[in-house]
């Protein structure tokens, strides 16, 4: 059995297999899953597991290049937008890199996500609550 925070087996494969500027899309319970895109549900009902919850598993074993957001997600929903942008920051301050934030129109961002390895939705009803984690490498 794994010893690390996530212990997925779906969405670990999906991150192993991984290359740079490759796209993982985490989404609330309402974002629409373009066809030909691989979905990982995780939601078991309204707010299991939360947003934030699988932005951290997936992040202690994930190397970030950059994340893209929805403009939307500031505005309508802003307490979880900054919870979500400081623990960032501490990420990158740990990881000793800045990592830079792209935000685009919801439309751009949810025809953005066609382009995504897979999607993975949470039970999040929060708006907006959504984030697109660009693969880095690790040297």
């Amino acid at each position: 059995m794994k010893r690390t925070k996530l212990i997925n087996s779906e969405l670990s494969y999906v991150l192993a297999k991984m290359g740079h500027f490759d796209a993982i899309t985490i989404a609330d319970a309402g974002l629409p899953i373009p066809p030909g895109v691989q979905r990982i549900d995780l939601a078991v009902s309204e707010g299991v597991p939360s947003f934030m919850d699988v932005v951290k598993a997936v992040v202690s074993e994930f190397e970030i290049e950059s994340v893209e957001l929805a403009t939307e997600f500031v505005e309508v929903s802003p307490e979880l937008h900054n919870e979500l942008v400081v623990y960032l920051d501490e990420v990158g301050k740990e990881r000793r890199r800045e990592i830079p934030k792209e935000y685009m129109v919801h439309d751009l961002y949810k025809d953005s996500t066609k382009k995504s390895v897979a999607v993975v939705r949470t039970g999040e009803h929060t708006p907006y609550a959504n984030i697109t984690l660009k693969s880095g490498v690790v040297f």
